[in-house]
C-alpha cells in the first residue's frame, strides 16, 4: 500500500478522513509497513517492543513530518514501538495508531441510539491498559466533524499527532494514547465541516482545570458508591428532612491565607460537625459541576461530570459525602440540566453545529440568562444528561439531586413574548421532549439509586411533579414549594398592625399543601439581589425583628412539608449574602443572633423526635386546623400528627401583644406540656411561657374538650399531650 504526496499533504493538514487506515501498521503483499505522523522529529527509529531490538529507521516521506518503513520478509502485524529524536531529547513511545478499537459495537450502538444508561463509562477519557499497555482511551461524540483529534501539552497540542477514528455513523470518534496519566491536561480540537478549527473541553471530563484555564484533566471514574437502606429511609417521605443549603465558596473562608476557599476536605472537618450539631439531616450544595465564572455561583456549569477544582479532586469531594454519611447526614446536589454558557471550549456549537442546543435562538437561547438550551428531542443529548444524574448518585454516593429551574424547562414560552417561541407539535406551550428527559432522569435514578431523592425547583401549578411515572406524574419525589415561601415572606414583611388584612397569605398553603410532596424552601434566591438577608425583611427594632425571624422559624417547623434553609439564616446572617466573601460569623458574638441559631437547633431536634413533625409530612391525614380563621389576633394554630395517632399541637402568634387565656379546642384529654416556644429567654425571647396545662370540657372549634393557652408575643409555640408514665412522675 503506496501513500501519494496527495494524501500526505492531507494529513500534514489535519485533514484525512481515515487516518488509522495510513498511520500504524499494515500489511503490504509480502511484507509490513509503519507510518507516523510526527511533526517536530528529527529522526524515528522502529523497535520491537519484545526484544527491544532495533529494526530499522523510518524515512521520511516527501520531505514531511510523515515517517515510513517497510519491513520485508514478516507478514503479521506485532508490537512495536518508535524511538523518536526530538533534538532536545530522545523519547521511546508507542504508536497509538497499532492498537485497535477502543469501544466495543454494543457500546458504540446504544450510545449511538442514546439509551446507554452510563454513557460515562465509555465516552470522554479513562485510563486504561491496551496490549499491557498503559494509556488512556478517549472517545467524544462529535457526528457533523471532518476531524477530531485529542490535543494537550503531551503532543505540544498539535491536532495532528493523535488524529481520531470514527464509529461508522453513530458520530463517536475515539483513540487510545499511550504513555498518558492521570491529570494530563487535554481538549479536543475539533475540524468543523466548514473548516473551522473548534478547541473543545470534555463534555465527560471527570475533572478540570481551575479557571481561567480550561483543559479537560485526564481522571479515573470513582468506583461506584454502595448503595445503602439507611440512606434510603433517611431520604424518604416518612422522614424528618431539613436540609442546610451551603455556597462551598463562601460558608467559611481562611482569613489568614488570603481570604482562600476552603477545600472539599476542609470542609468535611468544619462543616459537617457543624452541621450535625444543629440538628440538619442534610447538606445541600449549590452546583458544584465546573463552571468558568464564579459570579454564576454554579449555574452556568461547563464540565456537567466534573466536580469543580476550586475546591479540590474528585476524590476530594467523595471524601466530603463519606464523611457525611458516617456522621449521619445526607448530601444533595443542586443539578443544572436547563441550561449552558456559550462560552467559546464548552458545549455551544461543539462540532461546529448547533449539537447540544437548538439552531433556533426561539427554542435554543434563554434570554433570562444569556445561556443556550439543551436540545431534549436529541437522544444522545437527553442520554448525556440523564446519565449525569446517575453518575454523581451512583459514583459519589449523593442522595439525591434538586433540578434547577424545572419551569423553565417546561414551559416553551417562559419568559417570552408573542412570537418569541416555538409552541410543541399539538400547538401547545408545554415542552414536551424536556418533560420527556425529566421523566427518564427520574426513572433511570429511581430504578438503579432507589436510595436516592429527585428534588424539583419548580414555581409554577404543573401538576403531578412530584407524583410517580405511573400515574402520570414527572416521577419527582419532593418539589419546592416557591408558593408557600413567596406568601409567607411578604406577610412577615408586612408590620404586624396590618398582618389580619394579609391573614389568607399564612393559611392558603394549606389549601395546596399535599397536591405535591413540597419542600419549604428559605433558599439563597431569597438573600440576594438586593432582597436582604432574612433577618431585614423583618420589621420593627431590633427585638421585634429577631422576634418576627424566631416565630417564622417556629411556624415552617410546624408547618407540613420538608425544611431548606440557606446558610447564614440560621444565625440571623444581617447583610445580604455575598459569594465574594464568607459569611458574617462574627455575629455569633451578639445573643440575638446566638438565640436564633440555638432556636434552629432546638427546632431541628423536636422536628426529628416527634414523628408528628414529620412523618405524614405529604400526607393530609398529617394535618388538621385548629383555628386558621382569627385574623384580629393573627394566631395561628394546628395540629400536626402522626401515623399512630401522636400529636403535636403549634400555635403563633404573630403581633408583638401576648394572648394570655387564649383557648384552643382539643380532642384527646390531659396534661399538655410545652416542648418548644421561639419566645424562651435562652433564645432571646420575653421568656413568657406556659406550664403544665390541663384540658376542660369547654367544647370550642368542634371538639368537646379545650386548653387555656398563653401565647407569647411574636412567638410560636408547640405543645404536647404527656403520657401517663410522664404525668405520673
Amino acid at each position: 500500500m503506496t501513500i501519494d504526496q496527495a494524501s500526505v499533504e492531507t494529513l500534514m493538514q489535519g485533514d484525512h478522513h481515515d487516518p488509522f487506515s495510513v498511520l500504524g501498521m499494515h500489511r503490504v503483499e509480502a511484507a509490513l509497513v509503519v507510518r507516523a505522523l510526527l511533526p517536530g522529529a528529527l529522526k524515528v527509529d522502529l523497535i520491537e517492543a519484545k526484544t527491544g531490538r532495533k529494526l530499522c529507521k523510518l524515512q521520511r516521506s516527501y520531505g514531511s513530518e510523515l515517517f515510513s518503513a517497510t519491513i520485508a520478509r514478516r507478514k503479521n502485524p506485532f508490537a512495536y514501538r518508535l524511538r523518536v529524536d526530538w533534538g532536545s531529547h530522545q523519547q521511546d513511545i508507542d504508536d497509538p495508531y497499532r492498537f485497535g478499537q477502543v469501544l466495543g459495537e454494543m457500546d458504540v450502538w446504544l450510545l449511538a441510539e442514546g439509551t446507554h444508561a452510563r454513557p460515562y463509562e465509555k465516552l470522554g477519557a479513562h485510563p486504561a491498559e491496551v496490549e499491557g499497555v498503559a494509556g488512556v482511551a478517549f472517545a467524544v461524540w462529535a457526528p457533523n466533524a471532518r476531524r477530531v483529534s485529542v490535543v494537550g501539552s503531551f503532543n505540544n497540542w498539535d491536532g495532528r499527532r493523535h488524529m481520531m477514528r470514527v464509529r461508522g455513523a453513530s458520530g463517536v470518534w475515539e483513540i487510545f494514547i499511550p504513555q498518558l496519566v492521570e491529570g494530563d491536561l487535554y481538549k479536543f480540537e475539533i475540524k468543523a465541516q466548514s473548516g473551522e478549527v473548534l478547541l473543545k473541553a470534555d463534555p465527560f471530563a471527570l475533572r478540570a482545570e481551575l479557571r481561567p484555564n480550561t483543559a479537560s484533566m485526564v481522571g479515573r471514574l470513582p468506583p461506584p458508591f454502595p448503595a445503602s437502606a439507611a440512606r434510603r429511609s433517611a431520604n424518604g417521605l416518612g422522614a424528618p428532612v431539613s436540609i442546610y443549603e451551603v455556597h462551598p465558596g463562601s460558608w467559611r473562608r481562611v482569613p489568614e491565607d488570603g481570604g482562600r476557599w476552603l477545600s472539599y476536605r476542609e470542609l468535611a472537618d468544619q462543616l459537617i460537625p457543624y452541621v450535625k450539631e444543629l440538628g440538619f439531616t442534610h447538606i445541600e450544595f449549590m452546583p458544584i459541576s465546573e463552571h468558568p465564572f464564579d459570579g454564576s455561583w454554579g449555574y452556568q456549569p461547563i464540565g456537567l461530570y466534573a466536580p469543580t477544582s476550586r475546591f479540590g479532586t474528585p476524590e476530594d469531594f467523595r471524601h466530603f459525602v463519606e464523611t457525611a454519611h458516617a456522621n449521619g447526614i445526607g448530601v444533595l446536589l443542586d443539578w443544572v440540566p436547563g441550561h449552558f454558557p456559550s462560552d467559546i471550549h464548552g458545549l455551544a456549537r461543539f462540532d461546529g453545529s448547533h449539537l447540544y442546543e437548538h439552531a433556533d435562538p426561539r427554542e435554543g437561547f434563554h434570554q433570562d440568562w444569556n445561556t443556550l438550551i439543551y436540545n431534549y428531542g436529541r437522544k444522545e443529548v437527553l442520554n448525556y444528561l440523564a446519565g449525569n444524574a446517575l453518575y454523581w448518585v451512583e459514583r459519589f454516593g449523593i442522595d439525591g439531586l434538586r433540578v434547577d429551574a424545572v419551569a423553565s424547562m417546561l414551559y416553551r414560552d417562559y419568559s417570552r413574548k408573542e412570537g418569541e417561541w416555538v409552541p410543541n407539535e399539538h400547538g401547545g406551550r408545554e415542552n414536551l421532549e424536556a418533560i420527556a428527559f425529566l421523566r427518564r432522569a427520574n426513572q433511570l435514578v429511581c430504578a438503579e439509586r432507589p436510595d436516592a431523592v429527585m428534588v424539583a425547583e419548580e414555581s409554577t401549578s404543573f401538576p403531578n411533579v412530584s407524583r410517580p411515572l405511573e400515574l402520570n406524574g414527572l416521577g419527582f419525589h419532593y418539589k419546592w414549594n416557591m408558593g408557600w415561601m413567596n406568601d409567607t415572606l411578604r406577610y412577615m414583611q408586612e408590620d404586624p398592625v396590618n398582618r389580619k388584612y394579609h391573614h389568607d397569605k399564612m393559611t392558603f398553603g394549606l389549601v395546596y399543601a399535599f397536591t405535591e410532596n413540597f419542600v419549604l424552601p428559605l433558599s439563597h434566591d431569597e438573600v440576594v439581589h438586593g432582597k436582604g438577608s432574612i433577618l431585614a425583611r423583618m420589621p420593627g427594632d431590633d427585638w421585634q425583628r429577631f422576634a418576627n425571624l424566631r416565630a417564622y422559624y417556629g411556624f415552617m417547623w410546624g408547618h407540613p412539608g420538608k425544611k431548606l434553609l440557606f446558610m447564614g439564616s440560621e444565625f440571623a446572617q444581617s447583610a445580604e449574602w455575598n459569594h465574594d466573601r464568607s459569611l458574617d460569623w462574627h455575629l455569633l458574638e451578639h445573643a440575638p443572633h446566638q438565640g436564633v441559631q440555638r432556636l434552629v437547633r432546638d427546632l431541628n431536634a423536636v422536628y426529628r423526635h416527634y414523628p408528628a413533625l414529620h412523618e405524614l409530612d405529604v400526607d393530609a391525614r398529617g394535618f388538621e386546623w385548629i383555628t386558621h380563621e382569627d385574623r384580629d389576633n393573627s394566631v395561628f394554630s394546628f395540629i400536626r400528627k402522626a401515623g399512630n395517632g401522636d400529636s403535636v399541637i403549634v400555635l403563633a402568634n404573630f403581633t408583638p401583644v401576648p394572648r394570655h387565656g387564649y383557648r384552643i379546642g382539643v380532642d384527646r384529654p390531659g396534661r399538655y406540656v410545652e416542648i418548644l416556644n421561639s419566645d424562651a429567654a435562652v433564645y432571646g425571647g420575653s421568656g413568657l411561657h406556659n406550664g403544665a396545662l390541663q384540658t376542660e370540657p369547654v367544647a370550642l372549634h368542634g371538639r368537646d374538650l379545650s386548653l387555656v393557652v398563653t401565647v407569647p408575643p411574636l412567638a410560636t409555640i408547640m405543645l404536647r399531650l404527656e403520657t401517663e408514665s410522664e404525668s405520673a412522675q
